[in-house]
């Protein structure tokens, strides 16, 4: 499982290892002279643009901190929200545009520099923000963290500033009759090797590999999911000010706001959780089993939220469920997630199926793969994953993959179901792993169609037996489903 790392950020961009404390990423600008003051929104951007860049943190992380520590509500924290996404999201484009302009590469300039530079770049280019006060207020925030480069992150803004997005990408980027990908990646911002995949997973139709770029790009919804047993979906939207979700009959829309503020989330009747991750999990536990069907196995728990739901219809169901995480604090996490559900959580490896008596081997009657992978299907949610992940990264992840997969299938009975899942369309974390890892196993299985097992109606799910989810078509992460059903003995 990769770990990731806990930082602490403060205003002053210092980073301590450990978890944050109180006080962490209060807002504690660096002392200079002249120049007018930055504004709190913009600095919240700058420290945690630069806590993703430099620390390796994440945004999701450290943003919604600094923002409560701050103090910084309504348009403030929006502001602030959408310079930090919005300039993760793009920082490609933004890159390439920035080194245009300053005429040296990104690299060749000081991070401190280089991080105000992409924000002052994402205001003039992708905001309303006039053009005067995008220069003149990236300059001051300059003049703070790199107080030697004020005249030449002056320099460089304005030279942006003389021409919009469309005209610095038509003249960067590649034709797309010569270099369709290195076209595609540059004006929506993609690195080519995730362009390249996509392009794969959707059979080379770069229309609609377009389509799916430009949804990577916009600022996705936030989806709750309603735990049945516990909240109706319907309700809950009501409750909440939402609407029920398209396809999941746990799903509702948030319109916007913090959703960690609702007591429905407090009380345990809901989660955040992507709707295709609640229709994945949905589709093992509602398909078709002969036999017994009372224990289920979720090989790799955290952080807990489809451990949460396959909770929650077992509770209905009179099952029970066994809840596997290799690392501590995200087994502290699921624990949280299933509190009151009929689910044990154990801190172990996965892969230990038959070498521990609480994961028997053909002990289960469902069991699910959430399998550790490279995130290329939540680039929305993420935006700064698309700039940390690299090609070489897939070896081991897909080496993983196959062993909890083979894991899976021997902790499955025969007559059991197995259902492989990962937030990812890369061909190698998709089919090649499922059909290596159902090869090598030794377990004899046959696919089930998972197009029957997700609701009636949904368009665009291929040609079976395994599915693959995507944002541009269904609204949801790209979740890629697999199912599995080993051969009765």
């Amino acid at each position: 499982m990769r770990r990731r790392r806990s930082v602490r950020v403060t205003g002053g961009g210092e980073r301590r290892g450990g978890r944050p404390t109180a006080g962490a990423g209060r807002d504690r600008r660096p002392a200079r002279s002249g120049g007018a003051p930055v504004d709190p929104a913009r600095w919240a951007a700058y420290d945690a643009v630069t806590a993703v860049h430099r620390d390796d943190a994440y945004a999701n992380l450290v943003l919604p901190t600094m923002l409560r520590e701050r103090g910084l509500h309504g348009r403030d924290a929006a502001f602030a929200t959408e310079l930090t996404y919005g300039t993760l999201r793009v920082r490609g484009t933004l890159d390439a545009i920035v080194a245009a302009a300053a005429g040296r590469e990104v690299d060749r300039i000081d991070p401190p520099a280089r991080d105000a530079l992409r924000l002052g770049a994402y205001q003039l280019l992708h905001t309303r923000v006039p053009a005067h006060a995008a220069v003149s207020s990236t300059v001051e925030l300059v003049r703070a963290v790199a107080p030697g480069a004020v005249g030449f992150a002056n320099a460089v803004l304005r030279e942006i500033s003389g021409r919009d997005v469309e005209a610095w990408t038509t003249e960067l980027a590649p034709a797309y009759e010569t270099d369709p990908i290195g076209h595609l990646a540059l004006t929506h911002s993609h690195p080519q090797w995730i362009v390249r995949a996509f392009a794969e997973a959707l059979g080379g139709d770069l229309a609609e590999t377009t389509r799916l770029l430009i949804e990577d790009n916009e600022r996705p919804p936030v989806h709750l999911c309603a735990r049945p047993g516990r909240a109706d979906a319907v309700a809950l939207a009501d409750e909440v000010g939402g609407a029920p979700g398209a396809f999941s009959p746990y799903a509702v829309y948030l319109p916007g706001g913090s959703p960690g503020e609702l007591p429905a989330l407090a009380q345990g009747r809901a989660h955040v959780q992507d709707e295709g991750s609640q229709l994945v999990a949905e589709a093992l536990a509602g398909a078709p089993l002969d036999g017994p069907d009372s224990r289920w196995l979720d090989l790799c728990a955290g952080p807990g939220g489809k451990a949460g739901l396959l909770g929650a219809i077992a509770a209905q169901r009179g099952a029970t469920l066994t809840a596997v995480e290799v690392a501590e604090h995200r087994a502290r996490l699921v624990e949280q997630a299933v509190r009151g559900l009929p689910v044990t959580v154990l801190t172990m490896d996965g892969r230990s199926v038959g070498a521990e008596s609480e994961l028997p081997a053909a002990g289960f009657d469902r069991v699910l793969v959430d399998a550790p992978c490279s995130g290329l299907g939540s680039l929305r949610r993420r935006p700064e994953s698309r700039w940390r992940r690299q090609p070489s990264d897939l070896p081991p992840l897909t080496r993983l993959q196959r062993e909890l997969l083979g894991a899976a299938l021997r902790a499955v009975r025969p007559g059991g179901l197995v259902g492989y899942v990962t937030c990812s369309p890369h061909m190698v974390e998709t089919h090649v792993t499922v059909t290596e890892a159902a090869r090598r196993s030794g377990v004899p299985v046959d696919f089930v169609d998972a197009r029957g097992l997700l609701p009636a109606g949904m368009p665009g799910l291929g040609d079976g037996p395994t599915v693959q989810l995507w944002p541009h078509r269904h609204g949801t992460d790209a979740m890629f489903l697999a199912v599995l059903r080993r051969e009765p003995s």
